[in-house]
């Protein structure tokens, strides 16, 4: 209830009036006019809190590096992923959700325009070193989309898609920037270790920093904590991109005692999973401990599959049934563990089937959010009706990728069941290509595990998903 006052009516104890035959409200004590005007302020900021809050919070927390299967309620046996398992029982989990690339910089570029990401300006890895270029400017991201609904935005954690302050996080849409613009950075002295001298790779909203010996994924927690602390009463959204479990393998002690008994690489890998397991668990508690559960958006995705690079030991991770693995098209390099929980708002414990893609996110947390589209020309598509209902179509029938430039440029093309892949590659060795496998044809309801080129057996099939891809790719790529 809200008491309107008029001041003539209102008698502090200093004043005199003079009797009247009028009928006059009661008078008001100065105590009783300030406790009514503390109520009312209370009010209306509560009023104003709550209208904030029909904006749910969103936050996407993006892995690096992990297999198709690396969490145990996708199917790994020898994995202890307990937090990671409870935010897919909260929510949504897919089984054929795809990333936008197999490798690191394009994956993101497709995950924050919702475009391809060769039409983001990405066709590949961007630079790890101070002044070179990446995603142009002009590309539109979620974060950009957000603030113009009154979201609060901060990158935390990974970049990898510029290195000048127009293509950093802060260049890009995000009020708040905390983590490493380059590939990957060591977790204690937050040094790129790869070719060429040592780079000291650790910044807060474009001004390096130091925190030597500290834990990079503590020291992102730490800062989410403090971000949605400090803007708990708004809506805010939180791209929070781990470096894990991307090389240098350093999963704390405990876990590396927990699978000894698992054979190398896997036991290292794994002890980094559940070392980042147990982050993203302390995560998602700063978000419950602050009341935020039910007003927040969770989304969960691995940027492509497991990397299997010398720096990763040759391997660790595990696509399962699937050919393939980071920097290739077969399934093993781009369909990956992806969920979606807002307890309360979104279905919870449930699994999708239904195709689904990297780009979709963008304007799945435009409808949910109800935010405007700042960009129309979008690749992704708004999936809420597949996450709310397991018998919604997919909005794809065909979803496109490439890699590179040029004629030695990799590239597939799903549609339907079918899929082709050009100039393929296969970085799990789990079989032989030759140079009459250019074209590479597969049926995935039949073999998921693209043991067998098609191509020679179905020479229409190959002819008309040839076809879909050079038309896309006439208007897409450089």
């Amino acid at each position: 209830m809200i008491l309107l006052l008029n001041p003539a009516d209102v008698t502090l104890p200093t004043m005199k009036s003079k009797p009247t035959n009028h009928r006059r409200l009661p008078r008001f004590s100065l105590p009783l006019l300030l406790s009514i005007t503390t109520f009312l302020t209370c009010a209306i900021t509560n009023q104003s809190r709550a209208a904030h809050h029909k904006k749910p919070n969103v936050i996407i927390i993006y892995t690096d590096d992990q297999g198709s299967i690396d969490l145990n309620i996708y199917g790994s046996k020898d994995l202890t992923t307990p937090h990671m398992d409870e935010l897919a029982r909260r929510g949504v989990r897919f089984t054929q959700f795809y990333a936008p690339a197999p490798v690191c910089s394009p994956s993101r570029a497709g995950l924050l325009t919702g475009r391809y990401p060769v039409r983001a300006g990405v066709p590949g890895n961007v630079s790890s070193q101070k002044g070179g270029a990446g995603m142009p400017p002009s590309q539109i991201t979620i974060a950009e989309t957000l603030k113009t609904n009154g979201y609060a935005t901060a990158h935390i954690g990974k970049w990898h898609l510029g290195y000048t302050p127009k293509t950093m996080p802060n260049g890009q849409g995000f009020d708040h920037s905390f983590g490493h613009m380059g590939g990957c950075i060591d977790n204690f002295s937050h040094f790129f270790y790869w070719a060429g001298p040592n780079r000291h790779d650790l910044w807060r909203n474009g001004k390096e920093i130091y925190e030597d010996g500290r834990f990079f994924p503590k020291l992102m927690v730490d800062e989410a904590a403090a971000f949605m602390k400090k803007n708990k009463d708004k809506p805010f959204f939180i791209y929070f991109a781990l470096n894990t479990p991307h090389y240098p393998y350093q999963g704390h002690a405990n876990w590396l005692k927990h699978y000894k008994k698992l054979k190398y690489p896997r036991n290292l890998y794994a002890a980094f999973l559940s070392t980042q397991d147990q982050y993203i668990g302390q995560l998602i508690k700063h978000v419950d401990d602050l009341g935020l559960k039910d007003k927040t958006i969770i989304i969960f995705q691995s940027d492509h599959g497991h990397s299997t690079e010398q720096r990763a030991h040759f391997g660790g991770g595990n696509a399962g049934p699937y050919r393939g693995a980071k920097f290739s098209m077969f399934e093993g390099g781009i369909r990956v563990p992806a969920i979606i929980a807002w307890p309360g708002t979104l279905p919870q414990n449930e699994i999708r089937n239904q195709m689904a893609h990297g780009c979709d996110w963008l304007p799945t947390i435009a409808e949910l959010t109800g935010s405007n589209l700042l960009q129309k020309d979008l690749d992704g598509k708004s999936i809420t009706s597949i996450i709310k209902s397991a018998t919604a179509p997919s909005p794809h029938k065909t979803l496109h990728w490439h890699l590179g430039r040029g004629k030695n440029a990799r590239w597939a093309v799903r549609h339907g069941d079918w899929k082709l892949l050009g100039n393929p590659n296969d970085t799990s060795r789990k079989g032989k290509l030759t140079s009459k496998d250019k074209l590479f044809l597969t049926n995935l309801a039949d073999d998921v595990s693209e043991s067998e080129n098609l191509a020679t057996k179905n020479p229409k099939i190959v002819k008309k998903l040839k076809a879909l891809h050079d038309a896309w790719a006439a208007k897409a790529t450089p």
